[in-house]
């Protein structure tokens, strides 16, 4: 199976509290509605330093902002479209679009 395709099947609907952990060891990135999240997974997958720099560099992938995570705490409807690239985890707040795969 291509990367691509494993993302895509990795590809997944959570609420904050599956990714506590992961906010504690200061990796969740935040992921701009406008980007692809398997596509955003893939290129920082095969170290793509030019595609994640830009996105980095425009605010299209950000650490969470002062105060943002205890927010998404506090509400426990709170859901994130996320996927997994070892060591960090990529989300989108809000739920999964209708388009977008979820597995």
């Amino acid at each position: 199976m291509k990367l691509r395709e494993k993302l895509e099947l990795a590809l997944g609907e959570v609420r904050f509290e599956d990714l506590r952990a992961h906010a504690a060891r200061d990796a969740v990135v935040v992921v701009a509605d406008h980007l692809d999240l398997v596509e955003v997974g893939f290129a920082v997958a095969i170290d793509d330093v030019d595609r994640v720099g830009a996105w980095i560099g425009d605010g299209s992938m950000r650490k969470p902002k002062p105060g943002e995570m205890d927010g998404w705490a506090a509400d426990p409807d709170a859901r994130f479209l996320s996927v997994i690239v070892a060591p960090f985890v990529l989300v989108r707040p809000g739920r999964a679009a209708a388009t977008e795969r979820v597995s």
